[in-house]
């Protein structure tokens, strides 16, 4: 692999996609949501892994549950991500075939007659691995599949000190994004420290990049970065949500690890975050960010932002101030001035004429590392690529 770099094709080849939803997404730990959202019996939620779709449910017992989202008689998808609770059972919209909340076989219609021989006790629903962590939901679709813990334990150390299960969600916040981009260009575009000082130049100031420490733990980036000397002078009295009381001082920073392989949090002085990286195709990923915050009232809300708009009017800008607003590098938002970057890049890695520049030693390091992770996940799998390649 010449200079460490994943080849043009890993960005712009459908056949190299699909060997990463089979031998990526569907054989590691997959982000499901907040553990807020489910708590009761009969909620569910239902989470394309990869290749899989799998439904994670709480039981009457109050357990959660994971399983494979299909019919075992015909393979039809059983739930959809938007649903009403589930009240007793699970059916089949096909054939009516039953299960209950634990995965069982219940029911078959005209069973005596069109399955004289069933065995229902090995037709229930194929399992899957289901966790908690860190106030979030996970799923395996192995059913004995390596612990949660095993999986990220090297990386949280390295991670922020915030208690996400004190903080509430901001409805607000709630973003969604489609990108028209590969997956990887996101991922790399959020650990690549090179361009925080250029591309977010008047947008994410706040934060002393120079100082930033940052790298990775198996398959995991870490990153913090402090913030700079006037921002935490002020601190208590210039932002517009409120700082995170049980942050130790010493602590304010950021904290932007990207857990493998596509799952960014965001944990800052005054919000924590997730923003999940979603491939929908080998140009186009999808992003939602949910964010949690600390409980304060509407009148606390607007004191805040009252208040902190005068400190950052001067200080917050956009890439090119003279550009108008709806630009992307004129818009004084750093997401989309991510979004914009991360959908040039796709295009230039489409064109007949594109070659990679040299890389930056330290700042771009996390990409070349990130890019080696990738590989080595798909290299077992890479001669059946080329053998089709070559078979047209």
């Amino acid at each position: 692999m010449k200079n460490d770099y994943l080849p043009a094709d890993a960005y712009t080849d459908p056949e190299w996609f699909a060997l990463e939803q089979r031998h990526i997404f569907s054989a590691t730990w997959a982000y499901v949501g907040l553990a807020d959202d489910l708590t009761e019996p009969g909620q569910y939620k239902v989470v394309q892994a990869g290749l899989n779709s799998i439904v994670i449910l709480v039981g009457k017992d109050y357990r959660l549950r994971a399983f494979h989202n299909q019919c075992r008689h015909r393979g039809t998808q059983l739930l959809h991500p938007v649903g009403k609770e589930i009240k007793t059972a699970i059916t089949c919209p096909y054939h009516d075939w039953t299960y209950d909340l634990e995965g069982n076989l219940l029911s078959v219609p005209n069973e005596e007659k069109e399955f004289p021989d069933l065995d229902k006790s090995c037709l229930g629903l194929k399992k899957a691995s289901v966790d908690k962590w860190r106030g979030m939901l996970w799923v395996h679709p192995e059913e004995q599949a390596p612990s949660l813990q095993s999986w990220f334990g090297e990386a949280e150390p390295y991670l922020g000190p915030h208690r996400p299960d004190e903080l509430v969600e901001a409805k607000d916040y709630h973003i969604t994004e489609t990108i028209q981009a590969n997956w990887k260009i996101v991922v790399e575009n959020y650990i690549d420290h090179y361009h925080l000082a250029q591309l977010h130049s008047g947008t994410l100031n706040m934060y002393d990049h120079a100082n930033a420490e940052f790298g990775f733990v198996g398959p995991h980036f870490t990153f913090w970065e402090p913030l700079v000397p006037e921002y935490e002078a002020q601190l208590d009295k210039v932002t517009d949500l409120p700082v995170i009381d049980h942050i130790p001082r010493e602590q304010m920073g950021t904290w932007v690890p990207m857990l493998f392989p596509g799952i960014g949090l965001a944990e800052s002085e005054t919000a924590w975050s997730v923003f999940h990286i979603i491939p929908e195709a080998v140009d186009r990923t999808r992003v939602e960010i949910r964010t949690k915050i600390m409980p304060m009232s509407d009148w606390k809300a607007l004191s805040l932002q009252t208040r902190s708009g005068k400190f950052w009017y001067d200080r917050i800008s956009g890439k090119y101030p003279d550009l108008p607003t709806d630009h992307p590098l004129g818009s004084a938002d750093f997401m989309q001035e991510d979004i914009y970057v991360c959908e040039q890049q796709q295009r230039s890695f489409e064109s007949p004429m594109f070659e990679i520049g040299p890389s930056a030693a330290k700042g771009e390091l996390p990409v070349r590392e990130h890019q080696q992770v990738v590989f080595s996940y798909l290299e077992p799998h890479l001669d059946q690529l080329k053998s089709r390649k070559r078979g047209r």
